[in-house]
């Protein structure tokens, strides 16, 4: 899939509602430590981000937070496509590995589904859904 199609998919994304905004926005924080605990005590963590990429791990679990909560706040499928592709390009160049987005990505839902209202939840999985269904073309773009 090119640039100009992930863009299209992600056009299909539909928007939250404001009560769905306000609760991950509250819970935003809450949700990106458990994140950061659950990957942290995984045996296999270096071998996903590289040796003393933690910090950077943490740094990025935050700015993926912030970055969901814009998108939701003001929903852009270039932006969302862009980003994600400098995301895969800047994290890849410093040792992460390809397995970490799906630990990643498959952590968040897991927190989301736990923290959330389930009506919350539903709004959002389907862009973390599109996030793991696109990740061989995210890689794929960032290969080239």
């Amino acid at each position: 899939m090119n640039k100009e199609q992930l863009v299209a998919s992600a056009l299909n994304l539909v928007k939250v509602s404001p009560e769905t905004i306000v609760e991950y926005s509250a819970k935003r924080a809450t949700i990106t430590a458990g994140l950061n605990k659950n990957l942290e005590q995984r045996e296999d963590l270096d071998d996903l981000v590289g040796a003393g990429n933690q910090d950077m791990m943490r740094d990025n679990h935050s700015n993926h937070s912030r970055f969901v909560e814009a998108m939701l706040n003001e929903y852009n499928p270039e932006v969302l496509v862009d980003t994600v592709l400098w995301v895969f390009r800047a994290y890849r160049s410093h040792g992460f590995q390809l397995t970490y987005w799906s630990a990643q990505l498959n952590g968040w839902l897991t927190l989301l589904e736990q923290e959330l209202t389930k009506q919350s939840y539903l709004e959002i999985e389907p862009l973390y859904r599109w996030f793991i269904i696109n990740q061989s073309s995210f890689v794929e773009l960032t290969d080239e």
